[in-house]
């Protein structure tokens, strides 16, 4: 996912493992690969475990595709509504108090958090009560992945204090909210006893292996058990017990190191000066000089108890820290857990975690801790259409103290690193993981590359076949036997994105259906409907190769005929992340992020609504990051 100030171009993998291309590229031409790559076969493999209570209605596409569109506002196919639900400064409901956005952002600290973050990014639907199916009342867990300091405050960076750290850190985090289906349409409950927000400011536990390493030590917290907050939550997960994943991705932008950067530190980007956030110049734990060991404690996924605000969050290091994309889930045939994950930058990796222990079905306290035990696994995709998952675990796969890794801590800690050492494949930027509930085959978005194959960078491989590969792919694999925890797998590729209008349509992209590139976000329905969303950055929106395809989208792919169809169009200047349903899926709620954001990838905050005034219009003084409430309008199954 984009993010101000964060820089898809950069290129932290600076080592040598990770790519066949040297030897495959010499055999075949990158047409070749192109052509021969995308069609390799996939197994019959039969479907792993099914989701509980699961809708298994046909997957078919129902609706007509609708065009593309530079219009400023949200737009879907007849026969449909989409609704803003929840903006970026609107009231969460806290007992505590329901401060009202002020359209001028003069809110306060303090107020902000009692309201909604910025940047609206994955999140995902719980069912009121706990346990039950209803499809009018439950939870929405939304991250909220950065703040535009430029719309966050009056004068924007001007005049920069603590008090507008302090304010930009309470924009950062995840909510909780409580909503219901009433006769006028979804609204959000005020006030709630679930109404919650998680800041960058929020006490957090650190459990599993990494748990009170020196390197997780700091002054402020010698034992190295507890962190304060959660940065850059972008995508997510959940787990079968019902609690929330929000996962943290460009975490290093918030830190600054003007001295000698250590290897650990550079691996990750952190710099001399971060991304531009300065929150070091007012909160000491983020120069990552004076106190070098406070990054290691971000690039975690944290888990969160949406039914229980009292629940303390916990950074599970288990799975391994990277700049988290999400966290797609699947069940083996003896019930343990297995999440998917991407690594979003360029050159990084894809990589599997497989819990212990299998998961309780009957009492849900007992799986408090099952994400503390489990084995991290990355991806290698070979040339013939097979993979094999490589183990990250101490003292296998080169992962030993005479190549700096003394313990399981260490390469948890240093996960990428480990994963050099291990020989993964280097890709495409992977972002959202998605799991098909009707076959058990695992879906991974390649957003974009642009340095492939450019001077003195990888080259063009079986898995990363195209050269600049500015429109990105998706990719997808199923494991051996038909089961998650399987050490290898095959794979293809879905499709390659792209406009084949352009002139030498084969590098261009492969699409059956309505053209896209930078896919995204990434989400299968439970009949089996693979739901796109696109990220174009706003320095590439509407200008070279992307000059015809209007604002971001998101699509649908029928996995069957692989024919892709547009949803939806977003306003200008934004993002289409997040999605979720409702479990008898006649609601889908969706993330439009960043309206308005100018080519610069910031907003302007002389001239807000320069780009956009969505959702509001120009009366309300700032474009607003929002959840988006789809339903069709004889009330059935979204994409039906």
């Amino acid at each position: 996912m984009s993010s101000s100030f964060s820089d898809p171009s950069r290129i932290d993998n600076q080592s040598v493992a990770g790519s066949f291309s040297d030897v495959f590229s010499a055999r075949l031409s990158r047409r070749q690969l192109l052509k021969g790559v995308a069609t390799l076969p996939l197994l019959g493999l039969p479907a792993g475990c099914a989701t509980p209570g699961m809708r298994m209605d046909a997957g078919a596409i129902g609706f007509a595709p609708i065009s593309l569109s530079t219009e400023d506002r949200v737009r879907v196919p007849a026969g449909y509504t989409a609704t803003p639900l929840y903006r970026w400064g609107d009231s969460i409901g806290s007992l505590q108090g329901m401060p009202e956005f002020r359209g001028d952002a003069g809110n306060t600290a303090d107020e902000q958090l009692l309201q909604a973050g910025m940047h609206h990014d994955g999140m995902q639907f719980f069912p009121l009560p706990h346990g039950s199916a209803d499809s009018t009342r439950g939870l929405l867990a939304i991250n909220h992945e950065y703040s535009d300091d430029g719309l966050l405050h009056t004068d924007g960076m001007n005049a920069w204090s603590a008090a507008k750290v302090r304010k930009a850190q309470a924009a950062h985090g995840m909510s909780v909210i409580e909503i219901e289906l009433r006769s006028g349409g979804w609204t959000v409950v005020r006030p709630s006893v679930y109404a919650r927000r998680v800041s960058a400011m929020t006490p957090m536990r650190i459990a599993g292996p990494a748990a009170g390493h020196a390197a997780m030590r700091t002054a402020a917290d010698p034992a190295g058990i507890e962190v304060l907050g959660t940065i850059n939550n972008c995508a997510n997960g959940y787990t079968p017990w019902d609690t929330y994943l929000t996962c943290e991705e460009n975490w290093n932008g918030y830190f600054a190191n003007d001295g000698k950067i250590p290897a650990e530190q550079s691996r990750y980007g952190v710099n001399a000066k971060g991304a531009g956030y300065r929150w070091h110049e007012f909160d000491a734990r983020f120069d990552a000089a004076a106190h070098p060991n406070e990054t290691n404690r971000f690039g975690w996924i944290v888990e969160i108890d949406p039914y229980d605000p009292a629940y303390k969050p916990v950074k599970r290091t288990a799975l391994g820290r990277i700049k988290h994309e999400g966290a797609a889930l699947a069940v083996t045939k003896d019930d343990r857990v297995v999440f998917y994950m991407g690594d979003d930058q360029q050159f990084e990796y894809i990589y599997k975690w497989v819990s212990r222990d299998a998961w309780n079905r009957n009492d849900r306290a007992a799986n408090r801790d099952l994400l503390d035990h489990g084995t991290l696994y990355v991806a290698k995709f070979n040339a013939d259409g097979t993979g094999q998952w490589l183990e990250l675990t101490h003292g296998k796969n080169g992962l030993t103290a005479g190549n700096g890794f003394a313990s399981q801590a260490d390469v948890l800690i240093k996960t990428r690193q480990a994963a050099d050492i291990a020989g993964a494949t280097k890709m495409d930027r992977p972002e959202w993981t998605a799991v098909n509930p009707i076959d058990s085959s695992v879906y991974c978005t390649l957003t974009n590359s642009s340095a492939r194959g450019g001077k003195d960078q990888p080259g063009v491989d079986a898995a990363n076949p195209r050269v600049n590969n500015t429109f990105g792919h998706i990719i997808r694999w199923k494991e051996d036997g038909g089961d998650f925890s399987a050490g290898a797998f095959r794979w293809d590729i879905f499709v390659m994105a792209g406009d084949p209008l352009l002139p030498d349509a084969g590098k261009h992209g492969n699409i059956k259906g309505d053209v896209f590139g930078s896919p995204d976000g990434l989400w299968f329905d439970p009949a089996g409907r693979l739901w796109i969303q696109t990220d174009v950055s706003t320095s590439a929106l509407y200008r070279g190769e992307y000059a015809g395809i209007g604002n971001n989208q998101m699509l649908c792919a029928d996995i069957a005929s692989g024919r892709i169809t547009r949803f939806l169009t977003g306003p200008k200047g934004c993002e289409i992340t997040g999605i979720t349903e409702t479990p008898d899926g006649t609601t889908m709620f969706i993330n439009i992020q960043h309206p308005g954001e100018t080519a610069s990838e910031r907003s302007d905050p002389v001239q807000p609504l320069a780009v956009s005034s969505w959702p509001e219009g120009p009366s309300a003084g700032r474009p607003r990051s929002a959840t988006v409430v789809i339903r069709k309008d004889d009330g059935g199954v979204i994409g039906t």
